[in-house]
């Protein structure tokens, strides 16, 4: 497990860069937290690694928006307007797992459906400073734990 206190964006979307250099196809990070802790910030922090940042926007009414660079392929996949698993199955979304790195905003609505290895972020405010996000990562299998250890420099 690793806490994070992010003071603003920019340390929001840097530490998110910095998980997405050590990704790999496959991967799913879950996203967790009320509206506006952050998640699609963090979300733009990965596509940046890619220079896709500029193509990012909240999925909400789309469900899944799909990037893709250097032979890799991104899905950003807001879950919020799904009422149950049934909805996820539908538009195929355990397709999404093995086809591509996963950021998936609202994600505790599949957590049971989910491989086995994956990191879950939550997002909170901080009631004081409307900047400040705590960011608690926890990180399902041993490789990706082994990258969470990285991040904590």
């Amino acid at each position: 497990m690793f806490d994070y206190i992010s003071h603003n964006e920019n340390d929001t979307k840097n530490i998110a860069c910095k998980l997405a250099c050590k990704l790999n196809c496959g991967d799913i990070i879950v996203l967790s937290g009320d509206l506006g802790s952050g998640k699609t910030k963090f979300t733009e922090g990965i596509l940046s690694f890619w220079g896709l940042e500029n193509e990012i926007s909240s999925p909400t009414f789309t469900i899944v928006n799909e990037h893709h660079k250097d032979n890799i392929n991104i899905y950003h996949l807001d879950l919020y307007r799904l009422n149950n698993l049934d909805e996820f199955y539908s538009i195929g979304g355990t397709e999404y797992f093995i086809n591509g790195i996963c950021v998936i905003e609202w994600g505790e609505l599949i957590e049971d459906i989910l491989p086995q290895n994956y990191i879950k972020i939550s997002f909170s405010k901080n009631d004081n400073n409307e900047n400040i996000r705590y960011l608690n990562f926890k990180a399902y299998g041993n490789r990706l734990q082994n990258i969470i250890k990285e991040l904590n420099l």
